[in-house]
C-alpha cells in the first residue's frame, strides 16, 4: 500500500470519528449518555471496524473525485436506472388495479422494444458485467482495488 493511500485512509479515519461524535453532539443531549456513546464509538474504531468502512469510502471518494466522468458518474447513472425500474414497476402495478388494459398495452410495448433488442447485444452485456465485476473482485481480493 502506497504511503498516499495510507494516509488518505487515516485523514478518513479521522473525519469519520469527527463526524460521529458531531452526529452524538447533535443528537445525544445528556453529557453523560453522549460521553458513553464517543466511548463505544473509540472502541468501535479500536476495534477495527471502522477499517473496512474507510476502505469503502475511500474507493467512493476516489471514484467520485476521479477526472474522468464515466468514472464519476457511471456508478450512481446505474444505480438511479436500477431505482427508476423499481419505481416504475410499482407505479405499473397500481395502474393495474385501475386499468389493466392499459397496462396491458404498455406491457406489450415494452416487450416489443426489449426483444428489438438483439440476443448478442444481451449477451455481450451480461459478458461485459460480469467480467468486469469479476476483475474488481479479483482485484479487490489481491488489494490493487481502489
Amino acid at each position: 500500500m502506497d504511503p498516499l493511500t495510507i494516509t488518505t485512509g487515516a485523514a478518513v479515519g479521522r473525519s469519520l470519528l469527527e463526524f460521529g461524535r458531531e452526529v452524538l453532539a447533535r443528537v445525544i443531549p445528556d453529557p453523560e449518555q453522549r460521553a458513553r456513546a464517543e466511548l463505544e464509538l473509540v472502541r468501535l474504531e479500536n476495534d477495527g471496524r471502522f477499517e473496512d468502512m474507510r476502505i469503502r469510502l475511500s474507493a467512493i471518494i476516489a471514484e467520485a473525485q476521479s477526472p474522468d466522468p464515466w468514472t464519476s458518474r457511471a456508478r450512481p447513472s446505474f444505480l438511479y436506472v436500477m431505482y427508476l425500474m423499481i419505481l416504475a414497476s410499482f407505479f405499473v402495478g397500481v395502474c393495474q388495479v385501475f386499468n389493466p388494459a392499459a397496462v396491458e398495452v404498455f406491457t406489450a410495448g415494452v416487450r416489443a422494444w426489449l426483444a428489438a433488442i438483439p440476443e448478442e447485444l444481451w449477451w455481450l452485456f451480461g459478458a461485459g458485467y460480469l467480467g468486469y465485476t469479476g476483475a474488481r473482485t479479483v482485484d479487490k481480493i489481491k488489494g490493487r482495488g481502489k
